[in-house]
């Protein structure tokens, strides 16, 4: 029987699998292929190099420079989308009638185009982008910065309409779909696709006991999250913490210097990342922009021990009995010192065994797709 094949337009070079777009895609790449679909990969290039890794789980992969300037910006589309525009996509696209897969809103500059009508074509949505850059709007304190999330957080709304032309759409959470679904057709919830394939918690691991957070600390919604804690939650326990992450600020790594327990390792390697997660007794991943599905809180309970969150991390993801939830500092701080008391052990995995492997099952959700372009 020959195999199914599927046109993937990436947003980025999806590898390496280092940030959570390209985490979702690169793994749903890699599940596709082992369950025996041909992938044909497009991938749009800004700063990252083509990839040998990806070549090996492709039939073909093409590449296409992403535009940049200002005046993209004051194009009517959004940036995202104006800046990923492509005639030698559109050409490659018409030799063939393949399925095809947007990944994110970022991607769908030609899927309103004629010459693709009568085209499968399939929609993976990474957020709802016009709230996504609502919130960095009210995050942000750099003015010019500010002003363009404001403006491209408006044309992404007006811009949005253009999931009428998908057959179908596919939600990165609960919450994206119950909104997707008031406005659009064939709406499917597909969880965030991730590194593992099995719960990675060691349980009978003694180490030094310390509290950890990770995430990329240039982005404003990751430091918004750490300032938060450290001026709420760290600076009235002395605990040792961790903070790990890409490129921390200098706002952040003056604030830590008043902090004696609490250090932060920039730009770990993926070895050193996975062994403080492991390591760690509590994971303690608040945010303040509840947006899709944070694969930080995936890493986190598929391989860390205690999490505690806040709403807006775990609200509607179905990972809620798993964590520990809490919102103000004085409330993480009672709860760091309740379960910094606690073992870990064999019966807090019973239900994270449970939900993890049955609802976030990559060899599960890459089937779902595998039926939508059948």
């Amino acid at each position: 029987m020959e195999k199914p094949k599927l046109h993937i337009i990436s947003l980025d070079v999806p590898y390496p699998a280092d940030y959570g777009g390209v985490i979702d895609i690169f793994y749903k790449i890699k599940a596709l292929e082992k369950i025996g679909v041909e992938i044909i990969l497009h991938s749009f290039q800004y700063g990252r190099a083509k990839s040998k890794e990806l070549q090996t789980l492709t039939k073909k992969i093409e590449y296409y420079k992403r535009k940049k300037g200002l005046k993209y910006i004051f194009k009517n589309k959004p940036y995202i989308v104006s800046t990923r525009s492509s005639v030698e996509l559109l050409d490659e696209l018409k030799k063939d009638n393949y399925p095809i897969l947007f990944e994110g809103l970022h991607t769908t500059d030609l899927i309103a185009n004629k010459e693709l009508k009568n085209r499968l074509k399939i929609v993976r949505t990474h957020n709802i982008e016009h709230d996504y850059y609502n919130n960095l709007y009210k995050s942000e304190k750099n003015i010019i910065r500010k002003n363009y999330f404001k403006i491209e957080a408006r044309k992404l709304e007006k811009y949005e309409k253009v999931l009428n032309h998908a057959n179908h759409i596919l939600s990165i959470s609960p919450n994206d779909k119950k909104y997707l679904k008031t406005k659009y057709k064939n709406v499917h919830y597909i969880p965030a696709f991730h590194n593992f394939n099995k719960i990675e918690t060691v349980v009978e691991k003694e180490t030094e006991k310390y509290i950890f957070y990770h995430g990329n600390l240039s982005v404003s919604e990751n430091i918004n999250a750490v300032r938060f804690l450290l001026n709420n939650v760290l600076n009235k326990i002395d605990i040792p913490t961790i903070i790990a992450g890409k490129n921390p600020t200098n706002e952040l790594l003056a604030l830590v210097k008043n902090l004696a327990h609490v250090k932060i390792i920039a730009n770990p390697s993926d070895k050193e990342m996975f062994n403080l997660l492991t390591d760690a007794h509590i994971n303690i991943l608040p945010t303040f922009q509840a947006t899709g599905i944070k694969l930080k809180l995936l890493n986190s309970l598929f391989c860390g021990k205690f999490c505690i969150v806040n709403t807006q991390m775990v609200d509607n993801t179905g990972l809620e009995e798993l964590c520990i939830i809490k919102n103000k500092g004085d409330e993480f701080v009672q709860a760091i010192k309740q379960v910094f008391e606690k073992k870990f052990n064999e019966n807090e995995l019973i239900n994270r065994k449970k939900i993890l492997l049955e609802k976030f099952s990559n060899h599960k959700n890459a089937t779902k797709i595998f039926r939508l372009i059948k």
